[in-house]
């Protein structure tokens, strides 16, 4: 009898890989599978057959009990079929063009796949779509708490965190703004440009007045070197992580031009993020920050039904502001 897998596939953001890869595991966990992820072709890598987890994160041999596939053996290994979504028992040839439309529709057929608590015969679960939202918050926690970036990276963290963070009350704040790129649910918080900065600018503010143990200190994680220069003329002692920006409107900082620093630049300011007291999300439907608001004890955010409105949660209630 064979093995049966849940393959978990991405090229995105950190966001959405880890948050899509918590969804896998879950199902993956109540199947009783092996979950194997395949992050070969990452928007952080310009190698297309180099699997992005081993360079980025830790190996791991299992998930709290699941078995793990994590490295480069992901180019040998053969996947057992049947194969859902049905799309993929198509021969290989034609599976490497996936429109669109397939994708968001294997996206919905997963999504009810996971929603039913059912199982498929297939032996291997393919899960090549954005899966944030099909999972419970456990299952991210055990994600963050089991998937670590390597030691190298991992030491940056600590090195910034002591250097710049300690003794302090951080304030992170990470404005998605896209840089040109089509940010489809961030769109309404850009109608406006001038007015979005505003509205971050505003939400430090509002986020410095709280009450704090320690002299606060604020981290500002952008994409756009542009958002950078205006919220930190408004904010002259803001803090910034050293790193490489695109052209202006070029598109997102996830992307290959940038070599692999550019994931490690993101993975240090992920877990920064993480390691705040306060973080400002703009926008909420960030991935990027998903992290943050598992784990910091205050978190500043925009009403997704109305941009203008600032929410403030603490890790116990929830409370709003306009």
């Amino acid at each position: 009898m064979y093995n049966r897998y849940v393959l978990s596939r991405r090229r995105t953001g950190f966001g959405d890989c880890l948050w899509s890869l918590a969804a896998a595991w879950r199902y993956a966990q109540r199947t009783a599978r092996t979950l194997a992820v395949d992050w070969r072709g990452s928007c952080y890598l310009d190698q297309p057959f180099t699997n992005a987890f081993p360079v980025f994160f830790e190996p791991i041999k299992d998930i709290a009990g699941v078995p793990f596939i994590c490295d480069n053996q992901i180019n040998e290994f053969s996947f057992p079929g049947p194969f859902f979504p049905n799309w993929w028992n198509k021969p290989a040839i034609e599976c490497v063009y996936r429109p669109d439309a397939q994708v968001f529709r294997e996206r919905d057929e997963l999504d009810e796949l996971f929603q039913a608590q059912d199982d498929v015969e297939a032996n291997t679960v393919v899960c090549d779509a954005c899966l944030m939202w099909r999972c419970d918050e456990e299952a991210e926690r055990q994600i963050f708490c089991s998937v670590k970036p390597r030691a190298e990276i991992q030491a940056r963290i600590d090195a910034i965190y002591q250097e710049h963070f300690y003794g302090y009350s951080a304030i992170g704040v990470h404005v998605r703004h896209g840089n040109g790129e089509d940010v489809m649910d961030h769109a309404p918080y850009w109608a406006d440009p001038d007015l979005a900065v505003h509205q971050v600018c505003t939400a430090i503010n509002a986020a410095k007045a709280l009450p704090h143990p320690k002299p606060v200190r604020v981290i500002l994680c952008t994409d756009s070197a542009r958002v950078l220069d205006q919220v930190s003329s408004r904010f002259p002692d803001l803090l910034t992580i050293p790193k490489s920006f695109r052209a202006d409107q070029s598109g997102p900082l996830h992307s290959p031009d940038l070599g692999v620093e550019g994931g490690i630049s993101a993975l240090v300011e992920m877990y920064l993020l993480g390691l705040c007291d306060t973080v400002i999300r703009f926008p909420p439907t960030s991935a990027f920050t998903r992290y943050a608001r598992l784990s910091v004890p205050r978190v500043i955010e925009f009403d997704l039904n109305d941009p203008s409105r600032l929410v403030v949660i603490e890790r116990s209630s929830t409370n709003t502001a306009s």
